[in-house]
């Protein structure tokens, strides 16, 4: 009954080509509307989940509650010194905030003066006490730069430490670090490139280094949603505002860019040329593949635009079903072709074979209502179980692939249809006829009785390798980590491996809501004795410990300093004439002193003898390299010293307290952890201590795990509803129950086969690559019904018939096509052009060797 319909179907649309070829020109020009105007695409690695899941809901309260950190556009700025880095990003912040045109909001995180004016506070009370005492004795130095803040009171201090020496007096040795960077700057000024002395590090020692080496600048872009990377224009006017700063410009700043919204666009982009690279090379390949199958350009010009109309169509359809297509199922495209094409590679390979009872090329129109009625029922039947196959994907909470399934199911029952219609009606236009000598591969049929006459030793070997393949099941492991797919030498993600390394930046935190104060700081406490946390980031921990102690230590400081620095009028800037006369003075303080001078001092002594013969230019340019941050350290010095209050939860400013209390008054806590991350059993480790204290963790450390386990729930029950749907299917029109198991026993081999060689190649399964599971059903189930219906009809040979000519060229066209994906610049998508790669290997085999072997003996019929 259905091979005359689809019989039927081909010799009516053989016979009527325009009115079929119209219809289509009328589907495609509707599909192209479609695709052009509804269909989106997102790179929102959240998107591939549903919003029902527990922690994604978690994580959408704390993003409510505390908007600001999605879809960021992040500078991250390194300097030579801790000043030129604050002053680039004080320079970008000042333009970046007035283009409204590219941006919505700008930030600078570390410039809030709660911090700069609070800075002694959060210093432990076991550095602060030395780093004052310090301080304290640089006294007599710090007065003279006050009330002369250039190089000429500079050289004077120098004075004083040779008054000292003489009087036998030691200058201490936490001078020498000072020294020698005093000298570095002398002898880079004699040598004719100056470079800007750092009096943070001279005057604050370990305490500029409290912040990390990085400044940030934290945007919110306006996205450009017409464009498939919506934050370009916002990168490029960040990128233009860098380069044209003077630091940047020196060499003396750099700046990298990376946020949400640059590893987004880069993410499609790289994707993108990926795929754009793999569709030419790809398409070389199958037109190659097709080209010898079926040895006529009359049958694969058809064939070539069957697929491209059928993948139109799909994309049509895509548009109706989800809209926005998100980083899974935009591959349906390869799914389509990767199973569409050995549709009509079936149908094209069977039509050119048909010959007559002489032997002779039967005509188009009885060779296309031959082909339907032999290969008709058969794809329809392999369609209806691969679409099967991909829509159990649909209900499960893992939306990328559920999407996918759905576009993919559909995809499939329009292949089957673009098959029997219009590749018949194709055919006819192209004037395509059977082949004179096209059949299969006869030089197989060696191979063919081999299999039958060992038959047991064949299958014996397969068992043993599929309970090898079952054993090893249970070791695989899924990287959820989306940073993983990404291309390690984009530009964000470059700056995103340098803020993993310090667990204060890291992008791999958690966070805990809680109702109050008193919750909040008892969960701080349970938190942080953890081996795996570094430390608990809430509103309490901006209060800082021993407040009573460290302000008696700063009022003490600044009773003896603030007199000191504290100069109404200090001395006008020197003339190259007053630099020289005043390097002269101090080399000459140090004259026959060398026997008590340090190594530190001799140095210095010699760069201010040879700099006081310097040419003016020189003197001038050194000046203003040695003093150009003077002056504002001078002042934030004074201000670190001007009576700090104590800080209570109350007195912390507002735009602070609005990073870790909600409106609702809820408490945040971000939770940072000890060691790399990015390390899937670290990350493991650091999500099961958070647990064991509370199960109301959330954020990006959970958001990577919790999805891990979601995509293999999902799997798992897609696996099986598959399987139950294939096989229903199977019953239904196969009628036997033997039958059905023939089709399913290598699907399921081919999928242990594939295990084995994931753990031995390996092969890590990620987001990316997760899309070779539901192919590996599609074309397996394809592949095995094409030989177990064969066989029903009473074929014996199955690898010299033209099934398996087609199987094995549609295997090569299917696989030419990952292979240019496996050489993609991408890691996510090179490693689902491997995985895939593999899995098809593993599916063709069992195709090839394994169902051959297995069918039972049939009495003979030649096909």
């Amino acid at each position: 009954m259905l091979s005359t319909l689809t019989s039927r179907l081909n010799a009516f649309c053989g016979r009527h080509v325009a009115l079929v070829l119209s219809l289509f020109i009328l589907l495609c020009a509707g599909s192209a509307w479609l695709s052009l105007n509804q269909l989106g695409i997102t790179t929102e690695t959240d998107k591939l989940f549903a919003d029902t899941l527990p922690w994604k809901q978690k994580n959408r309260q704390i993003e409510n509650l505390f908007p600001g950190e999605k879809n960021t556009l992040v500078a991250i700025i390194s300097a030579s010194t801790p000043e030129e880095g604050r002053e680039t990003a004080n320079a970008l912040t000042a333009i970046l905030a007035k283009d409204t045109l590219h941006f919505d909001r700008v930030d600078q995180p570390d410039a809030n003066p709660f911090y700069s004016r609070n800075a002694f506070l959060f210093v432990d009370t076991k550095q602060l006490e030395p780093l004052l005492d310090s301080t304290i004795s640089a006294q007599p130095f710090l007065g003279m730069l006050a009330a002369d803040p250039s190089a000429r009171g500079l050289f004077g201090t120098f004075t004083l430490m040779a008054t000292a020496i003489r009087s036998n007096q030691p200058i201490p040795a936490s001078f020498n670090t000072a020294l020698d960077g005093l000298t570095n700057t002398l002898n880079d000024g004699l040598a004719g490139h100056a470079t800007p002395l750092s009096w943070e590090k001279l005057l604050a020692g370990g305490l500029s280094e409290m912040g990390g080496h990085y400044q940030f600048v934290v945007t919110h872009p306006k996205p450009d949603f017409t464009s498939f990377e919506p934050s370009e224009a916002a990168t490029k006017a960040m990128r233009t505002a860098l380069d044209s700063l003077p630091t940047i410009k020196a060499g003396r700043a750099h700046a990298l860019i990376t946020g949400e919204a640059k590893l987004s666009d880069e993410e499609f982009s790289t994707v993108a040329q990926g795929m754009i690279i793999g569709l030419f090379i790809s398409f070389a390949l199958v037109t190659l593949w097709l080209l010898l199958a079926v040895r006529s350009l009359r049958v694969v010009l058809p064939i070539l635009l069957t697929l491209i109309i059928g993948l139109l169509l799909t994309t049509g359809f895509a548009s109706l079903a989800v809209g926005t297509l998100n980083m899974i199922s935009v591959a349906f495209a390869i799914l389509f072709v990767g199973i569409a094409v050995d549709f009509a590679i079936q149908f094209g390979v069977r039509f050119r074979c048909q010959k007559d009872e002489t032997g002779a090329p039967l005509s188009p129109l009885a060779a296309l209502d031959r082909t339907g009625t032999e290969s008709g029922s058969q794809i329809f039947v392999a369609s209806l179980a691969t679409a099967a196959g991909f829509l159990a994907f649909t209900p499960t909470n893992f939306v990328g692939v559920a999407q996918l399934g759905l576009i993919a199911g559909g995809g499939m029952i329009i292949a089957f249809f673009c098959t029997l219609t219009l590749l018949p009606a194709l055919l006819r236009l192209f004037r395509a006829t059977p082949g004179d000598s096209l059949r299969g591969f006869t030089f197989l049929k060696p191979v063919d009785h081999a299999l039958r006459r060992f038959r047991l030793p064949v299958l014996a070997i397969f068992a043993v390798l599929g309970i090898i393949g079952t054993c090893l099941a249970p070791s695989l492991t899924f990287d959820a980590d989306p940073l993983h797919t990404k291309n390690p030498n984009t530009e964000g993600m470059k700056a995103l491996t340098l803020l993993e390394e310090n667990p204060l930046t890291t992008p791999y935190n958690a966070q805990v809501l809680v109702p109050d104060t008193a919750t909040a700081e008892r969960m701080a406490k349970a938190l942080s004795k953890l081996d795996s946390v570094h430390d608990v980031l809430w509103l309490g921990a901006l209060v800082p410990d021993d407040q009573q102690t460290k302000l008696q230590l700063i009022h003490e400081a600044a009773d003896i300093l603030l007199p000191t620095l504290s100069v109404p009028h200090p001395a006008p800037a020197p003339s190259a004439a007053d630099l020289r006369a005043a390097a002269l003075k101090a080399a000459h303080d140090f004259d026959g002193l060398d026997a008590k001078l340090s190594p530190s001092l001799k140095a210095l002594h010699d760069a201010l003898t040879r700099l006081s013969t310097a040419p003016d230019a020189t003197l001038l340019a050194t000046n203003e390299a040695l003093t150009r941050f003077l002056p504002t350290e001078l002042t934030q010095l004074k201000t670190l010293l001007l009576s700090p209050a104590p800080i209570t939860l109350e007195t912390i400013p507002a735009d602070i307290r609005s990073d870790y209390i909600a409106s609702t008054g809820a408490y945040r806590l971000v939770i940072h952890p000890n060691g790399r991350m990015s390390e899937t059993k670290t990350l493991h480790h650091f999500v099961q201590e958070l647990e064991s204290v509370t199960p109301d963790i959330c954020g990006p450390a959970l958001e990577i795990i919790a999805s891990a386990q979601t995509i293999t729930h999902a799997f798992i029950t897609a696996a099986l509803c598959a399987i139950v749907a294939i096989a229903l299917i199977l019953l239904v029109t196969l009628r036997r129950l033997l039958d059905t198991l023939l089709v399913l026993l290598p699907l399921l081999l081919s999928s242990l086969l594939t295990v084995i060689l994931v753990i031995t190649v390996p092969e890590q399964l990620n987001y990316a690559n997760i899309i070779a599971l539901p192919l590996l059903l599609g074309v397996g189930v394809s592949f095995n019904i094409y030989f177990v219906m064969n066989w029903r009809v009473g074929l014996k040979e199955q690898l010299s018939s033209p099934t398996a000519r087609a199987v094995l060229f549609s295997a090569l066209t299917t696989g030419s096509a990952f292979g240019s994906l496996a050489a993609s610049a991408h890691p996510g998508t090179a490693s689902m052009g491997r995985l895939l790669l593999l899995s098809l290997g593993c599916t063709l085999v069992c195709t090839l060797l394994f169902i051959p072997a297995l069918l039972p003996h049939k009495t003979d019929k030649k096909h």
